[in-house]
C-alpha cells in the first residue's frame, strides 16, 4: 500500500523526473502549490475516501505524514 500511495501522490503532483520517500517534506517540492494541496485533498478522497481538513492538513510536513494520516483514519 506505501508503494501505492507514492506513486498515486507522485502522478497527482506529476513528478516523473525523480523518486521520492515518505520521509521526503512535500512542501519544499517545486510542484508544491495551491493547486497541488486541492489535488492531493482530491486523491485522498477519490482513492481511500477519507476528507482530511484544512486545518489538519496544516500540520503535515511528509509525505509520510499523509500516508500515516490515511492509514490511522481508514
Amino acid at each position: 500500500m506505501e508503494q501505492k500511495f507514492i506513486d498515486l501522490f507522485k502522478e497527482t503532483l506529476e513528478i516523473e523526473d525523480r523518486t521520492i520517500s515518505l520521509s521526503d517534506n512535500f512542501r519544499a517540492f517545486d510542484e508544491w502549490d495551491s493547486l497541488a494541496l486541492l489535488s492531493v485533498i482530491a486523491m485522498i478522497d477519490e482513492e481511500y475516501d477519507i476528507i482530511i481538513e484544512s486545518n489538519i492538513f496544516q500540520k503535515l510536513q511528509t509525505v509520510g505524514d499523509i500516508y500515516n494520516y490515511i492509514l490511522s483514519n481508514a
